[in-house]
């Protein structure tokens, strides 16, 4: 298993563990992807997963960049209208840094 795949585990057992429940994993379409696809109660959670081995070069939630995210909206858009669905959605972060897990909340706006 390599690196990505076992800090996406490790956030996908985490958020479990806080209550969630996993919908898909590696959502892709073109041009956008998603780590975790996760359920909130009722609100549809889209999570970005990064592990960074420490703060050089701003640290994990920094590598988090504009066009990053512009590629997770996409992904989530073409998710939802794949589905049919319109549920309140949230986007997340779960950051792995120096081996300490943090989850940020609705870091990401639509």
């Amino acid at each position: 298993m390599n690196k990505g795949v076992k800090a996406e585990q490790a956030a996908a057992d985490y958020l479990a563990a806080q209550g969630l429940r996993l919908v898909a994993r590696n959502y892709r379409c073109r041009g956008g992807e998603i780590d975790l696809i996760m359920e909130d109660g009722a609100c549809l959670v889209f999570v970005e997963v990064r592990e960074r081995a420490g703060n050089a070069f701003g640290g994990a939630l920094s590598s988090i960049t504009a066009t990053k995210q512009a590629r997770i909206l996409l992904a989530a858009r073409h998710y939802l209208a794949r589905h049919g669905i319109d549920p309140a959605c949230r986007f997340d972060a779960v950051l792995i840094q120096g081996g300490r897990l943090e989850w940020l909340r609705a870091v990401m706006g639509a």
